[in-house]
């Protein structure tokens, strides 16, 4: 679908209350008559799903935690991608987030997708997407993946070192390939120049070997670093790709595609992308091909966590004639908190319904300077299972009650665990504040929630 079609059916298509299910998972799309804004249909989504639990009767695992995501949000993010990287054309990082209506959204859109397994190549070919917009963006791969890639057609793939050559001479020549250089990627959040990459003085010998092997290589990748914040990683990259595509040339190749990566990040983008774009402009005509592996980028903003307060402990504290309290939740570091421990993040809690009243996108939800202090804690029996040291909020806070965590879409449900038996598998309600995304969805038809 083009972008002036997509367009027009943002322009077009009426808001429709639903509720459809996927595979043998309860997903729910939600949208309300006369709502039109994200915080509006986000919240209606939280509190329908709070209000239909009843702590006093539920089964086990009705009171679980839950995502509310706003498909809306990852439309405006890739609407926002084609505005200011026109020429970049994004591969989604599936491990970033692998929910199957974000990558059906962003098929619909017309992305790429960026996978590092067998199992995402797989997921991503039976949504409908085409093998040739698939990348196998992982420089050493297992044995038994590039040959499921080579029989799925999935022939764009990295790689960084000689034996990693050997191998895909041997299972699967005909692969389309990009050498992928090292950055300085200091400034990022995650960095991932220390385990891949290949060094600037080692290119050379890496396409001599191509060449002999009789190998296509087609461009080069770089990557600098998730979460990246300082623009000028971006521009020493693009000048080191230009250098490889000149040294590419000694040997006979004619690269036609440069993999920019990943690191954008929705706070830093505008800025970040400006400079990209300025880089690829000086250094690489018209004719070649860029393409970018965004991740957090897309997801991190859509989705918001609703986590329930399963227990509460009180601490006296006589010298300073207080108590303060520990909340429990049903979610924790083993579970979508994961980010807080790989991934350098903050979640900030914020109260969702106390006894019987809601509080969602109100003064009244966020934290406080002098009000009852909590520290909030997972529901693992592991010590550091805390989400928070120590918060401060104009309400006493029990069991019960709930609290909500925005900006949970990078690296969360994707790395969450079952230890200590608790599931990590949790429920995600769909809206769309976007009626674009809706329509690209099928997102109608269907009978009303309310």
């Amino acid at each position: 679908m083009s972008p002036s079609a997509i367009e027009a059916i943002a322009h077009n298509t009426s808001l429709t209350s639903l509720e459809t299910y996927f595979g043998n998972s309860k997903s729910s799309y939600l949208e309300i008559n006369g709502v039109n804004t994200p915080k509006q249909l986000i919240g209606n989504a939280l509190k329908k799903r709070v209000q239909n639990i009843d702590h006093d009767t539920c089964e086990p695992g009705d009171e679980d935690t839950f995502f509310v995501a706003d498909l809306g949000e990852v439309y405006r993010q890739h609407m926002r991608w084609k505005k200011n990287l026109p020429r970049v054309k994004p591969f989604y990082a599936v491990k970033c987030n692998p929910d199957p209506q974000v990558i059906r959204l962003l098929a619909e859109l017309g992305t790429g997708f960026d996978c590092a397994s067998k199992t995402e190549i797989e997921q991503v070919l039976k949504s409908g997407v085409e093998p040739h917009r698939i990348i196998y963006a992982q420089p050493c791969k297992t044995n038994s993946y590039v040959r499921y890639a080579a029989t799925q057609g999935v022939k764009q793939m990295t790689f960084d070192n000689t034996d990693e050559l050997y191998k895909i001479k041997k299972l699967f020549p005909g692969a389309e390939l990009f050498l992928r250089i090292s950055t300085d990627d200091s400034s990022s959040l995650c960095r991932l120049s220390l385990k891949f990459g290949a060094a600037m003085d080692t290119t050379n010998e890496l396409l001599a070997l191509a060449n002999e092997l009789e190998l296509n290589v087609v461009g080069v990748s770089f990557h600098v670093g998730s979460g990246a914040s300082d623009p000028m990683a971006f521009i020493r990259a693009v000048q080191d790709a230009r250098a490889v595509f000149n040294q590419a040339e000694n040997y006979g190749y004619s690269f036609h595609t440069l993999d920019v990566g990943g690191g954008f990040s929705s706070d830093t983008f505008d800025a970040m992308a400006a400079v990209l774009s300025s880089a690829l402009d000086e250094y690489f005509p018209s004719h070649i091909n860029i393409i970018g592996e965004p991740g957090r980028y897309y997801v991190a903003s859509a989705f918001t966590l609703a986590c329930h307060v399963i227990a509460r402990r009180t601490i006296q504290n006589t010298q300073r004639g207080e108590d303060s309290y520990m909340l429990y939740m049903n979610d924790g570091l083993y579970g979508n908190f994961s980010s807080i421990m790989f991934d350098h993040q903050n979640p900030v809690a914020q109260v969702l319904r106390r006894g019987d009243r809601f509080y969602y996108d109100t003064i009244a939800a966020q934290a406080s300077r002098d009000g009852t202090e909590y520290s909030i804690w997972g529901p693992t029996c592991d010590g550091i299972d805390r989400i928070a040291e120590s918060i401060r909020f104009d309400h006493s806070l029990d069991m019960g009650d709930w609290l909500y965590f925005e900006e949970m879409g990078a690296y969360t449900k994707c790395s969450a665990t079952r230890f200590n038996g608790f599931s990590d598998s949790h429920d995600v309600i769909y809206v769309s504040s976007e009626p674009g995304a809706k329509a690209l969805l099928g997102m109608n038809l269907l009978a009303p929630l309310i």
